[in-house]
């Protein structure tokens, strides 16, 4: 997969589709925790690099204020992953996507705040306009795939609070801890580098249990 500059384009998203058509992604029971979903949304920056959409949420929100996060939420009644997420990314960014956007799906990740998150893949073309609803968010980022292939990622350290390593990943002068990071981790293993690495099992900070 061509990373650098003018790697954006059909070829990348048709070896996307096929990786992602190969990926047999696990689901998780919903038990007591609500639905959810996020947009991993690849897009193209000034320079035709393949970059996915990361945001920072507005510092007034009452959950996860100020946090990264792919652009995302709840289902509303009958609504699929699929559709939360296209709603929820022109909610946020102003990003209106056609459903024959979607390219796939990864695996479902158990929150400990009480959700489980199915994550959809997103074709956002080279040109998209992205633009903050100032409600949600407070600034959003073109992140580059080949950042994701930095040494250092991903990074994992132990807690007292868990037997499980918490992952993170430095990326738009951060470092972005998990769901986010065990997500956008995902999409390394699966688009990028085609492997059917699992991340459900990575730990959040103990900051984000709430």
């Amino acid at each position: 997969m061509n990373l650098e500059a003018g790697g954006f384009g059909d070829a990348l998203r048709d070896l996307a589709v096929e990786r992602l058509r190969r990926f047999e992604r696990r689901g998780e029971a919903l038990g007591e925790r609500r639905a959810a979903a996020v947009a991993l949304v690849l897009v193209g920056d000034r320079e035709g690099r393949p970059c996915f959409v990361l945001t920072r949420r507005a510092s007034k929100l009452r959950r996860h204020a100020g946090q990264w996060a792919l652009p995302g939420g709840r289902l509303d009644p009958g609504e699929s992953a699929e559709q939360a997420a296209l709603r929820e990314l022109q909610e946020e960014v102003s990003l209106a996507l056609a459903p024959d956007s979607v390219l796939g799906f990864l695996d479902d990740y158990p929150t400990r705040s009480g959700y489980v998150i199915t994550p959809v893949v997103l074709w956002g073309g080279g040109g998209a306009e992205l633009v903050p609803n100032p409600r949600e968010v407070a600034s959003i980022h073109r992140v580059p795939l080949a950042d994701l292939e930095r040494p250092g990622v991903p990074r994992l350290r132990r807690i007292p609070e868990s037997d499980r390593p918490v992952i993170s990943i430095p990326m738009a002068g951060a470092h972005v801890h998990a769901p986010t990071a065990a997500i956008v981790f995902q999409l390394r293993e699966v688009v990028v580098r085609g492997e059917a690495t699992r991340v459900a099992h990575f730990e959040q900070p103990v900051f984000a249990w709430r």
